[in-house]
């Protein structure tokens, strides 16, 4: 009996779209177990905690239509990718690239991981045409100002975000213009 294949899919997914949605559906295809690293990435300021993050993560893979969902589990880390990937047995990292300014950044980091784990393979994923203008950022910039993010993530997330920047913790802060 073959080992099965292990992937992940990395990323801080703050707020999960319907791009990374789609990379997701489509990465399970490619292997036997994809595992969903949700990044603790402090740093960037997260909107929404890790702790919830893997939450809503979990949530939009149980309401996967393909039937996929069992063979994906949803994890937070906070060490090195290439580490967290031996932990669960990965031989393969999954990225989605949506324009070429990803893939500069994508590249140099699938060179750094392949210094530090040559085993491990790097597998980018186009994504769909649809989808390749969403980004997270614009995402909460969108929610935050108050309009409508129902095109770039699901009812659930959607949903979710309109209740976070409805807390007045929550507000962006406007800055002030000085009058000329």
């Amino acid at each position: 009996m073959t080992e099965p294949r292990v992937g992940i899919y990395p990323g801080t997914f703050d707020p999960i779209t319907n791009g990374h949605s789609d990379i997701i559906r489509r990465a399970a295809r490619l292997v036997d177990r994809l595992v969903i690293g949700v990044a603790r990435n402090d740093g960037k300021g997260p909107l929404f905690p890790t702790e919830e993050r893997v939450e809503i993560v979990r949530d939009e893979v149980a309401h996967l239509e393909n039937g996929d969902a069992e063979r994906i589990e949803v994890r937070p880390f906070d060490s090195l990718l290439m580490h967290f990937a031996q932990s669960v047995g990965a031989k393969v990292i999954i990225r989605g690239l949506r324009a070429v300014s990803d893939f500069e950044y994508e590249f140099q980091m699938a060179n750094m991981n392949a210094q530090l784990n040559p085993e491990i393979e790097i597998v980018f994923l186009m994504a769909s045409d649809r989808y390749q203008f969403i980004s997270s950022r614009f995402v909460k910039e969108i929610g935050a100002l108050g309009g409508d993010v129902s095109h770039f993530v699901s009812p659930r997330v959607a949903a979710r975000l309109l209740a976070r920047f409805a807390s007045p913790r929550s507000k962006p802060r406007r800055r002030a213009v000085a009058a000329e």
